[in-house]
């Protein structure tokens, strides 16, 4: 097979609009902050709070669009034995957006936080949250690698090109627009690439359905085989006993992603609590709607005859091609230049959800780490230097990671993983338990972090010491694989511990069990309790001021918006 130079050259052409959108974007992000009177960081941050709830929308949906999400959701219905019922990620996606809108959304904007690591800073102080940072570096890391693999595999289907050249020119064209514009320069590229997605992949529907390999949707992939009046295929089927490994996955998905800094971006971009809400509404039902072609792509190639194809036969999945299901299925049974507008809309998926991760991440390193932690008087041209380099630095962490070639899924379930068992019990807790303090906090993080990691990971090949009911071992790699849902478990538990271990540290210490120099996180100063100074024999007991300006009083006066 040759080289598709039609296809590169439409490639090509993508980008270059991508990166024409980004440009020019960017020299709007600089007027931005010549009217801006305060910080000029939050205008690449947050734009300036400013951002136009259209522009929201697309940029909320475009983020959580990706090429794990497109090719992802195609891979599992055409995957035996899992089908529709295993594509998790447009129901996953639309629980994701309603309780984000209904108990996070409004809360954190009100609060006029610049990232979500904010609250934690000002409650814990800084230590615990650069500890709580690092799952969330490790998740965007690891979504830039999911992202970028997928449109590899992609890419070396379709042009027939090497996949290692598309993943490095795609993380390339997001780094240089994410560099130059900040969140105007991702907001702005999102709205073409949304509609890229948008139209390319319904385009592809038709074209797929009708071509005279497919068989009919109603029917199954092997009829010689399938009992009389049995289902479809494609629907696939769920075991009682992996019951459990469902709930796991879709709570993974919906709830783990409402710890990504993407989310809250775009939410503490929005001109008011109100806006930032319709547009978590808006974004649920635009996702599933964007969900459905890679669902029909999949189920097509469960019941084509390949034979009657270039492809042939063994069909994708015998030949452990079923992660390039979506790509394959474009190639062979649509036109050429159909297949090429395909690629065209996994690229743009790609790059919308690259460059949010980094920013991401660039974001809660400077605001949260560099300026409130590392350097307290650095300058606003220091600080943008300080996002470039963080932005640069985690593309090129997930762009190596790519190049690796492994599956697209397992990158994309455990970057939300990550999240879901460490970070998320943390974000419900402060937003929502006004009580919690870092003790609490500490002890949650910790037991959060040891149970996931006794566990086990089959993807990274390491072995779980703790055994949960109904487990299994591969009997073709060894593997241990947990079928109950002990992530949602482990996430539980975190929710309960950090209330609990709170609410003890402040009985220990208002009840002068331990000294009030022990008290790091300062839980005294919370309650404003008298407490007795015991080292001092014959002084007075010493009177703890409480605190005399909330939360969001001082982070409305230690951060400027614009």
């Amino acid at each position: 097979m040759a080289l598709n130079i039609a296809g590169l050259v439409a490639v090509l052409f993508f980008y270059a609009l991508i990166l024409g959108m980004g440009v020019w974007a960017s020299r709007k992000s600089r007027r931005e902050e010549k009217k801006c009177v305060g910080s000029k960081t939050e205008v690449t941050l947050i734009g300036g709070r400013n951002m136009n709830i259209w522009i929201g929308i697309f940029t909320m949906t475009a983020t959580w669009v990706g090429g794990g999400y497109i090719m992802g959701t195609a891979e599992a219905v055409y995957t035996p034995s899992r089908g529709v019922i295993w594509a998790i990620g447009p129901p996953s996606y639309f629980m994701n957006f309603l309780v984000g809108g209904l108990f996070f959304a409004k809360q954190m904007r009100s609060k006029r936080y610049v990232t979500m690591m904010d609250p934690f800073q000002h409650r814990y102080g800084n230590a615990f949250t650069t500890a709580l940072l690092l799952p969330s570096l490790l998740s965007d890391i690891l979504w830039v690698t999911c992202i970028l693999g997928a449109l590899g595999g992609t890419v070396s289907v379709i042009l027939d090109l090497h996949s290692s050249y598309a993943i490095v020119l795609s993380a390339g064209v997001a780094i240089t627009y994410t560099l130059l514009g900040g969140l105007y320069s991702v907001a702005y590229t999102d709205v073409i690439q949304l509609l890229i997605i948008f139209i390319s992949l319904w385009l592809c529907v038709p074209f797929v359905i009708l071509h005279p390999s497919s068989s009919s949707l109603s029917s199954s992939s092997n009829v010689t085989l399938t009992p009389l009046h049995s289902p479809p295929a494609w629907l696939g089927e769920l075991k009682t006993e992996d019951v459990g490994k469902w709930i796991d996955e879709f709570l993974v998905l919906s709830l783990g992603a409402l710890s990504y800094q993407a989310f809250y971006q775009r939410v503490l971009s929005a001109a008011s609590p109100a806006q930032a809400q319709i547009t978590c509404f808006a974004s649920m039902i635009i996702c599933v709607i964007l969900g459905i072609p890679s669902v029909i792509i999949g189920a097509v190639a469960v019941s084509a005859d390949w034979n009657q194809t270039e492809y042939g036969l063994p069909p994708p999945f015998e030949r452990g091609e079923a992660g390039n299901v979506l790509p394959l299925v474009l190639q062979n049974l649509t036109p050429s230049w159909v297949s090429v507008l395909g690629i065209g809309a996994l690229a743009a998926a790609v790059m919308s959800s690259v460059d949010s991760a980094m920013l991401s991440s660039a974001s809660m390193f400077t605001q949260n780490i560099y300026k409130s932690y590392l350097r307290k008087q650095a300058s606003e041209v220091e600080c943008a230097w300080v996002i470039r380099l963080s932005v640069l630095l985690v593309g090129l962490a997930g762009t190596g990671l790519a190049l690796t070639g492994e599956g697209v899924i397992a990158f994309w379930l455990l970057s939300a993983d990550v999240l879901y068992c460490m970070v998320f019990p943390q974000i419900i807790c402060v937003v929502h338990c006004p009580f919690a303090n870092g003790y609490g906090a500490s002890a949650g993080l910790f037991l959060g972090t040891f149970l996931r990691f006794l566990s086990g990971e089959p993807a990274l090949h390491i072995p779980p010491v703790l055994m949960f009911p109904g487990w299994r071992e591969d009997e073709l790699t060894g593997d241990i694989h947990q079928y109950f849902p002990f992530k949602s478990f482990i996430m539980l538990l975190t929710v309960l511990i950090i209330p609990s271990a709170s609410l003890l540290a402040r009985l220990v210490f208002t009840r002068h069990m331990l000294p009030p120099s022990w008290d790091v996180f300062g839980v005294l100063r919370e309650t404003g309790n008298a407490v007795k100074d015991v080292n001092g024999a014959g002084r007075a007991d010493v009177i703890l001021p409480a605190a005399t300006e909330t939360t969001e009083n001082l982070l409305v006066t230690s951060t400027s918006s614009c």
